[in-house]
């Protein structure tokens, strides 16, 4: 059973989605929740702090698959491809987060939110370089900045997935995922390096 602030996040998404930041008003979030005016203002001080509140628990889902779907058992070359993946299935399964986070999303938030941002992509970073820092090591890895590698791997991919989201393309995203991964690996994956961690094909 969701609680009265999980459902006021859950209505101020449907209606970011729908109207857009600017569009939508905290009437129209409280009557999608079935919540009253005082049951909103307890937990949001405004429509902008439920928007920064609820971009921050995006990012944090978002980050979590991306995480996740690497380890040390990864090589480089597959480790490329379950990163690609996860950006992709994550963006798909969850669309109008997706949307939410890399269409609606603002900067203007307030230093709050950019702060906890900043801190939840140190995480990201810190996840992913957990994984890169041994084949980079061994020279699996072509030597590169942790943002650039980051952009070499999702950056094309996002392409795709912003025309998805703006629905200037209606095709899903995951139909190029074959060539964005082999893009990718000859990018950032040194040439003869093992299929998998550990030097072991």
């Amino acid at each position: 059973m969701t609680t009265a602030r999980e459902d006021l996040l859950a209505a101020g998404l449907a209606v970011f989605d729908r109207d857009g930041f600017e569009g939508a008003t905290v009437a129209e979030i409280r009557s999608r929740a079935r919540a009253s005016n005082g049951s909103f203002f307890h937990f949001f001080a405004s429509k902008k702090q439920l928007a920064g509140t609820l971009f921050l628990e995006i990012l944090q889902a978002y980050h979590a698959a991306i995480i996740t779907s690497v380890d040390a058992r990864c090589g480089a070359a597959e480790g490329v491809a379950r990163l690609i993946h996860a950006h992709l299935d994550w963006v798909v399964t969850f669309r109008r987060e997706a949307r939410f986070l890399f269409e609606i999303s603002r900067n203007e938030w307030g230093e709050e939110v950019r702060g906890a941002q900043r801190t939840e992509n140190s995480r990201l970073a810190d996840g992913i370089e957990r994984w890169r820092a041994p084949l980079l090591a061994r020279g699996e890895l072509l030597p590169m900045s942790a943002t650039l590698f980051f952009s070499q791997i999702i950056g094309p991919a996002q392409i795709f997935c912003r025309a998805y989201l703006s629905g200037r393309h209606q095709s899903d995203p995951r139909e190029q995922v074959e060539t964005l991964i082999a893009c990718a690996i000859r990018a950032v994956v040194a040439p003869g390096a093992p299929e998998r961690a550990g030097g072991t094909s």
